[in-house]
């Protein structure tokens, strides 16, 4: 197979053609439940990429074509308001969606920039590897924790893009991403692809996410 058209922390996604992607998981993974939370999302309207097959570590969709919410942000396309508004519009979307079961709504629980796909269709969210059913304030929990972290980091300018993106992103969802982000820290504590810097700065990431809740309550009082 030729060299991966993407790559991330555990998987690998190479072109097969002009329309079909592998995700390929370089150790053992079940790609069924990932499968299935995406078939539920595109049942009822959300935007995810098509499923062709999931098998073992294996998984084809549709091949998307654009750039990222995060390229777009950080070459000026997209700034850093109307970044955070569409991470948030898709969180709505998605957590108005009917539930699977009864333990609660459909959770991405990675929604970030760099899992937005900006297609000619309109924004496509990507990697489900952690979906689950929960409460949509965990949901809201991760991204702004991610957010944060990333803007502790010294990955400038990628930093100031989340930096900037944060107290947009806490103001325009509907939701308390402070609610739950001790638990967005513990499962982010939880996973081993994160470096020992990274899993330093949560804590001090968890205090951002609150403080930027906090002033936009404030901002928002009459």
């Amino acid at each position: 197979m030729t060299s991966p058209l993407a790559a991330g922390r555990d998987a690998d996604v190479f072109a097969l053609d002009e329309h079909r992607v592998l995700r390929r998981y370089r150790g053992p993974q079940d790609t069924a439940p990932e499968a299935a939370a995406m078939a539920h999302a595109a049942g009822h309207g959300f935007p995810v990429p098509g499923v062709y097959r999931a098998e073992g570590a294996e998984l084809e969709m549709e091949r998307l074509y654009g750039p990222t919410a995060l390229d777009a942000g950080l070459n000026g396309e997209l700034g850093p308001e109307e970044t955070a508004r569409t991470l948030a519009e898709l969180h709505g979307r998605l957590h108005a969606l009917p539930p699977r079961s009864g333990a609660g709504r459909l959770l991405h629980m990675d929604l970030h920039p760099g899992n937005v796909v900006l297609t000619p269709e309109g924004p496509v969210v990507i990697d489900w590897t952690n979906a689950r059913d929960g409460d949509p304030d965990l949901d809201l929990a991760v991204t702004a924790l991610l957010l944060a972290v990333v803007s502790e980091s010294a990955l400038t300018p990628l930093a100031e893009l989340a930096g900037a993106c944060l107290p947009h992103y806490v103001g325009h969802v509907t939701g308390d991403p402070a609610r739950l982000v001790d638990e967005a820290v513990a499962l982010r504590g939880d996973d081993p692809n994160l470096s020992a810097g990274e899993l330093s700065l949560l804590p001090r990431a968890a205090g951002l996410v609150r403080r930027a809740v906090d002033a936009g309550a404030k901002d928002a009082r009459p």
